[in-house]
This record gives structure tokens, C-alpha cells and sequence, in this order.
């Protein structure tokens, strides 16, 4: 990354525009076309995970207005076109050499550069080279979605001419390339026709290398230039694409003739040690801006409207006049990183190399909301690095990753977290590479129904690209879980891993794998109606438990979960929201665990509620046909709040794939027809025991008075349910003492425990309390039978506080 001015540049952008299509809207399927500059976004994303010693990194493909396409990739040193001076033989061959290199690492990966010249031929001061601009030909679909040639004509080859050519063109280009290093530039003089026509007459050429020097007259010069390179240049015109050698081939006959060996160049130490992907990043958090720069290049220009109005439209849509800027450019603009350095220069050496047993400083940040964390140029820079390290070290450092992914996870390494957090791991390539994506099933009509109406407004997922992908990710999975089917969401669950995996198709997949097992087991059953029922019944358990006001009126209104919430769980919330905030949302849901979902759906509840306690059945229905704006940092660390605070056992269920619980005294397991007549949940005996010794909860028996009397719980309050009146709706008549207690425990945020000798009672009871507005009221599960049964020494008279023996 060194050039005459040093570190000065590191990236650079260069821009152009895709193709407009003509008048029509809709495809042959009905649907609208998708741009151009759509497509070429897709493709491009293949490019951004291409690394090779002489390939320029590729950092980022932007879609902007009127289908412009910017494009900033890494860039070093001078083009071979800046080059003032002349090469000697040795380094035209140790360029040669670095240049097959990296197009046989292209052909191998199925990209054809196309576009090969020596203007995105990039050369240092120490003699590294460096291919640019090498996807262009590749994201643009062969050129077809981009309204202007691609290639400068003097490199093209005759087949290529013809419209024709595939990797072997390459070849040609760069036979053009070294016989120009060893004689001069070509054809220099002449416009595009004659160079085209002459390339064309060499189709009757015995040896086209030998009739190119002679039409420029530097016979002569090419007879000095060395046999084995003169050999290597004719090997590379042949007129047939068959005859020509491949880059394997010529990369073995220019090594054996290489003699210049590069200098090892030290990795540089510091901030320009760090990832190019991290720097870019870092520096648009800065406040670099890309079209700020090409504006000040005169790559981008904007011109008033009424300059660039047509004259006509014609019926199919084209236009006839009107001032339009230029389709391609082959200028860049280069950047710098002074602007990143500068906000950064406070930073001590050592906070570059984090060491995982030192302790690392608090940030100021970590208070804020975490989108604006998620801007934040330093916060974001002491996160990656750390994040780079623990990376690193994964699998032995999953419980570090997990914790610092409670705190938030860097957009950038996002989807390696997410891996992490799933234990994705093993050589998932290869396990991902042995299905069969291809062969058609009964469920591609449907999968090709619901993909186009998925997430359509992520510019990645509404191309073709995106298409395919999604298609390939939803057969994969079906078919290695022949237990379930397809239900329309499951595309929506699928969007966010191939989000943040567009270029890892096996990731995504291994990520589904391992996240619908722990978060929707047996939600995919041709018959789920079982599984759908037991998890709105929790689900409605904990809107009641946590806002019992809200829960009652909607109960009243008969405005049930089924109306609404089985899109939430059953794509745990990814077709409801958009994907900028399905990720915050999936951060927390990794980190915490399966009943989150269930928590996250009273905390939306909750910040409906006003709008919700004022309104009637319509007006619900119609509110969550288009739900409104939904904090979803705020709903998020309510959720969170709310599950660390209540017990884990009130959100048991029976269809999840935990291990199932052995000790007795966690057994929650209630038959589903009792569970869905019940509006308060049940707490296990486990849990029970530990409010109790931390003061968390306050006891309610409401066992008749002499069977209080006989033995009970010490510092319980004794309600007979006799003497309740279930339909007033109001604590006081219960009695001074009862109220009192019960709303102080309330106003402590302490759990309200019901205790009874029957089940059916304290559920009676506990409906009591919730219409009164209680929160945070349970049922003892099994009740005083179950606490006598397991610990039958505890009930003497007084019964001694439960946890102190």
C-alpha cells in the first residue's frame, strides 16, 4: 500500500452507471425488472471476500441515484501507465510473474478479468503488483448491465472483438501487456475503428507478436528482448483461443526464469497494520465521505434538471436529446487516511495488541443507546480489535465472545459472532457442498412465490443474486430436515444469516441449522398446532404476569394472540421488522437464550399499550396490520430486563430442545389443555425456594383459616378463597391486612406466590389478581401438597421460613 507520497493513499473509488431497462415495467413473470444496478450489487458482494497478494481488496460496492454504481477497492503505488521510466527484462518478468499469479487465482475462482490494461496494473516502489478494478466485467454480468464497452480496445482480443471469448481473452490481454512492456505502448496514435481492424487483420498472421512489432516499426527492439520472453508472448497471441497457454502454464515458465526476488516487506505496526476492511470502516465512521471525494474530481457532476430533460420519449421508452454525463470513466479518486489518523492519534501503541488477561478500560460509550455505540469511530475501534482477537481464538473462546456480545456485537464482524454464538464450526464448505440444491421438489413453487416478496427493499436480497441464494439456503435446509416442511416465513428466517453471510452460503446455512433447533423446535411440523398453542399460552402467561392491565382488556375485548402473534415466533420476529432491526433484536436473542422471544413480544405489547388499553377489537386488528414504529432498542433491554427478573421456570415449556429437567422440584410439566385455561404461569418448587431466602417474593396461602393455623409459611399472608368476592375487582376487599401487604409487595416489585391445597382455586385466584392489575403474580406449582411432600420436616407449627435449615 505504498506509493511515492508513502501511506498517503490506501483506497480509491471509481464510478459508472448500469443500464436503464427500456419502457417496459414487468418481467415475463409479472413482476417489476429488477435494475441493472441491482444485479451488479449482488454479484459484486463475491467480490469483497477475494484476497491475494496481487489482487486489490475490494471494500465496497455503493448503489447510488439514477443506477450509479461506485465502487472503492484497495489501491498502491502507480498504474503501469504512470510509469515514466523502463523496465528492464528481469522486472517486466518479475511483473509479468506477479500479474499470472493473481489471474490464476481469478480463473480458478471462475471470474474473467476482461478488462485487463495498464492502468489497473498497479506497481510500488518495491516492485509488488497489484491487480485493480479486476470484477468489473464480473459484477456487470459479462457487460450486459452496463450500457457502454468494456475494455480498451488496443487490449482486446480478436475473439472478444467478435463477441466472443472467455478466459483465454485474458491471455491475449496480457501478451499484449508484456510485449507493450518490452517495445512500447501500441496503436497509441489511432482511434478505436482502425485499432479494432488492425487487431482483426491479425487473424491472418503466422505469428502476431512478430507483425505487431514490425506495423510499429520496433522489429529490431523485439528481436533483443529475451528468448524465453519472446517465447512466453507468442504463447499468449495465438489467434486461436485453444492454442493459447493458460496462466498456469506461463506462471511455471516465468518463475523459472525469474531472478528479481522481492524484498519481505514488514508488516507496518499500528493503525496501518489493521484489516483494509477495518480502516475503510473506521474512516466513513470518521466522517470520510466516498462521493465527496469524486464529486471534487469531477467524477460525479450535478447538472440542473432542465439540462438534462430530453427532447422526446419515444412509445418504448427511449429518449431522443438531453444532457447526459459520461456512462464510464476511468478516473479514480484516491483517498487518504489523514482524517483517521487525526481522530486517532491520542491512542497508545500497546491498545492496538489487546491482550486477553489484561483488564481492559471502561468506555463512556457503552451507556449510550447502541446506535449511536455503533457510530462512534473509537468505541467502534477498541470493539473490533478486541472482537479480531477473540475471533481468533474461537472455539476456546466462546464464553469471552458471549460475553462481550452481551454487552453488542461490531457491525462488521456481526455475522462471525452470530457463528460463533450458534457453535458453527468444522468444515461446514464441505457438509454444505454435498446437498443437492438443484434437483427440483414439490415446495419450489412455493419457494419461489414467497422469495420475491422477501425483505424487498435490501437492495442485496431483491436481485437475482439474492434470489438464488435464498432458494439454494431454503431446499438445503428442507432437505436435510426431512421431519419438516415448508411454512411461508421460513424465508423470512432465512434472510437475516444470508444478510450477513452473502458470500458465505454455507455459514448461513450452518447458522439456520443450529438456530432453529434451539429457538423453534418442532415449529416446522406439518402439524404444529400443538407447539403454536403452548407457546402463545406462555406467551399470553407473560403478558399477564408483567402487564396484567393490558392482558385483561385484551382478554375482554377477545383480542387473542392467535390474531397476531404467530408471525412473531414463528420468524422470531424477522418478517414483522426490517433487517436493520432484526439484528439488534437477534444480538440479544443469541446471547440470551430461547424464552426471550416471548418476553420480547410484551415488551412491543408494552409500548403499544396506551394506544392499545384506548382501543377496541377493530382498532387492534387494524393497528397490527401495519404496526407501528417500534423501539426496538428499548424494547430490547425491557425484554432482557424482564426475563433476568422473572423466575425460569414460569416460562417452561414442553416442546424445546433443553435437557429435560431431573430434579422434581423443577418440574413445571402441566397437560396443555390445563395450561391454555390459565392465565397465571406456574413457579417450580426450585425457584420458589430461592425467592423465598432472597425476600423476592411474598406468599399468598389461600387455604381455609384453620388450615393456616396448623402450619404455613412464615411471613405469608393468609387469604381464605372462600371469602373472596371474584367480582370485585378490587384489593380492599380482601381486607386491610391482605391489601396492605399485598401492595407493598407490589410497590417492592416482588413476585406474588400463589399457595393453595388445589390447583383450580389458586387459579381462580391468581385470574383474581391479574384483573385487578396485579403484576407478577404465579401459582406454587403442585402448591402446599407439593412443598409438604418434599420437605415434610419444614411443616411443623410455626412453619420455619423455608431456605434457613
Amino acid at each position: 500500500m505504498r506509493d511515492d507520497n508513502g501511506d498517503k493513499y490506501v483506497f480509491a473509488a471509481c464510478t459508472y452507471f448500469a443500464k436503464n431497462h427500456p419502457g417496459e415495467t414487468c418481467g415475463s413473470n409479472g413482476l417489476p425488472l429488477t435494475p441493472s444496478s441491482i444485479s451488479i450489487l449482488g454479484r459484486a458482494q463475491r467480490l469483497l471476500n477475494i484476497e491475494h497478494p496481487n489482487l486489490c481488496t475490494y471494500l465496497d460496492v455503493i448503489r447510488g441515484k439514477h443506477e450509479r454504481i461506485i465502487v472503492v477497492t484497495e489501491v498502491f503505488g502507480k498504474s503501469l501507465e504512470e510509469w515514466n521510466t523502463k523496465f528492464t527484462f528481469d522486472e517486466i518478468t518479475n511483473i509479468g510473474l506477479q500479474i499470472a499469479k493473481g489471474m490464476v487465482f481469478l480463473h480458478k475462482q471462475d471470474i474473467i478479468h476482461r478488462t485487463l490494461a495498464d492502468d489497473n496494473i498497479l506497481v510500488d516502489s518495491c516492485g509488488r503488483v497489484k491487480l485493480f478494478n479486476y470484477g468489473m466485467y464480473y459484477m456487470t454480468g459479462g457487460g450486459s448491465d452496463v450500457p457502454f464497452p468494456l475494455g480498451l480496445p488496443r487490449y482486446l482480443s480478436p475473439e472478444t472483438i467478435l463477441n466472443g471469448g472467455g478466459p483465454a481473452a485474458d491471455v491475449w490481454t496480457f501478451g499484449i501487456i508484456l510485449l507493450e512492456l518490452c517495445i512500447g505502448k501500441l496503436w497509441h496514435n489511432l482511434k478505436s475503428g482502425p485499432i479494432l481492424r488492425r487487431i482483426l487483420t491479425l487473424v491472418h498472421a503466422a505469428n502476431p507478436a512478430e507483425r505487431i512489432a514490425r506495423e510499429h516499426d520496433c522489429f529490431e527492439a523485439y528481436k533483443l528482448v529475451p528468448d524465453y520472453l519472446r517465447n512466453v508472448i507468442e504463447k499468449c497471441l495465438k489467434i486461436y483461443p485453444s492454442e493459447r497457454a493458460t496462466f498456469e502454464d506461463l506462471v511455471a515458465e516465468l518463475s523459472q526464469n525469474n531472478v528479481k526476488q522481492l524484498d519481505d516487506v514488514k508488516k507496518p505496526r499500528g493503525l496501518l497494520g489493521c484489516k483494509l476492511q477495518y480502516l475503510y470502516y473506521w474512516w466513513q465512521l470518521t466522517g470520510g465521505d466516498i462521493q465527496a471525494e469524486l464529486k471534487k474530481n469531477g467524477l460525479i457532476k450535478n447538472s440542473p434538471p432542465i439540462l438534462s430533460m430530453p427532447i422526446a420519449i419515444l412509445l418504448d421508452g427511449c429518449t431522443i436529446g438531453g444532457k447526459s454525463g459520461a456512462l464510464f470513466d476511468r478516473r479514480i479518486a484516491k483517498y487518504s487516511l489523514d482524517l483517521l489518523k487525526a481522530r486517532l492519534s491520542h491512542i497508545p501503541p500497546q491498545d492496538f495488541y489487546p491482550l486477553m488477561h489484561e483488564r481492559r478500560k471502561d468506555y463512556d460509550a457503552v451507556a449510550l443507546p447502541k446506535i449511536i455505540r455503533e457510530r462512534d469511530t473509537e468505541y467502534q475501534f477498541y470493539r473490533l480489535l478486541w472482537f479480531q482477537r477473540l475471533l481468533h481464538g474461537y472455539p476456546y473462546t466462546t464464553q469471552y465472545i458471549r460475553a462481550e456480545a452481551e454487552v453488542d456485537i461490531p457491525p462488521l464482524v456481526r455475522g462471525d459472532v452470530w457463528a460463533a454464538l450458534l457453535g458453527v464450526k468444522g468444515d461446514i464448505e464441505e457438509q454444505y457442498e454435498r446437498i443437492d440444491k438443484e434437483t427440483p421438489t414439490p415446495t419450489d413453487r412455493q419457494i419461489d412465490v414467497d422469495i420475491p416478496r422477501c425483505h424487498q427493499y435490501c437492495w442485496l436480497l431483491c436481485g437475482p443474486s439474492g434470489h438464488r441464494t435464498l432458494k439454494r439456503l431454503l431446499k438445503a435446509w428442507l432437505l436435510t430436515n426431512p421431519q419438516y416442511v415448508y411454512w411461508q416465513g421460513l424465508d423470512s428466517l432465512t434472510a437475516p444469516f444470508l444478510y450477513l453471510n452473502f458470500c458465505n452460503e454455507a455459514r448461513a446455512f450452518a447458522c439456520l441449522s443450529a438456530f432453529v433447533p434451539k429457538f423453534l423446535h418442532k415449529f416446522f411440523l406439518k402439524d404444529n398446532s400443538a407447539v403454536i398453542k403452548e407457546y402463545l399460552a406462555k406467551f399470553w402467561q407473560m403478558a399477564a404476569f408483567h402487564e396484567p392491565e393490558l392482558a385483561t382488556h385484551l382478554h375482554d375485548i377477545n383480542f387473542v394472540p392467535e390474531l397476531f402473534a404467530i408471525p412473531w415466533f414463528l420468524t422470531m420476529f424477522s418478517h414483522v421488522f426490517p433487517l436493520h432491526k432484526i439484528v439488534h433484536l437477534w444480538d440479544a436473542l443469541l446471547v440470551e437464550g430461547p424464552s426471550l422471544p416471548l418476553f420480547m413480544g410484551v415488551g412491543i405489547l408494552r409500548q403499544l399499550r396506551d394506544t392499545l388499553l384506548d382501543s377496541g377489537f377493530n382498532e387492534c386488528i387494524l393497528l397490527f396490520s401495519d404496526l407501528p414504529e417500534i423501539d426496538i432498542g428499548e424494547c430490547v433491554k425491557e425484554s432482557i430486563e424482564m426475563c433476568r427478573s422473572s423466575p425460569r421456570s414460569i416460562s417452561f415449556r414442553r416442546f424445546t430442545n433443553e435437557p429435560a429437567t431431573k430434579d422434581p422440584m423443577d418440574v413445571v410439566e402441566i397437560p396443555l389443555e390445563v395450561l391454555l385455561t390459565e392465565i397465571s404461569p406456574r413457579i417450580s418448587l426450585s425457584d420458589f425456594f430461592s425467592l423465598i431466602c432472597q425476600d423476592k417474593c411474598c406468599v399468598v396461602d389461600i387455604r381455609s383459616n384453620l388450615q393456616y393455623e396448623k402450619s404455613c409459611i412464615e411471613g405469608s399472608v393468609n387469604v381464605p378463597y372462600s371469602g373472596v368476592h371474584l367480582g370485585q375487582h378490587d384489593l380492599k376487599s380482601l381486607g386491610v391486612q391482605p391489601h396492605k401487604v399485598i401492595t407493598d409487595a407490589v410497590k417492592q416489585k416482588k413476585i406474588i406466590v400463589i399457595a393453595s391445597a388445589e390447583d383450580e382455586t389458586a387459579q381462580l385466584f391468581s385470574d383474581y389478581l391479574v384483573k385487578c392489575s396485579v403484576p407478577r403474580v404465579c401459582i406454587l406449582h403442585g402448591g402446599i401438597s407439593a412443598l409438604h411432600s418434599h420437605v415434610p420436616s419444614l411443616f411443623i407449627l410455626p412453619l420455619k421460613k423455608i431456605g434457613t435449615k
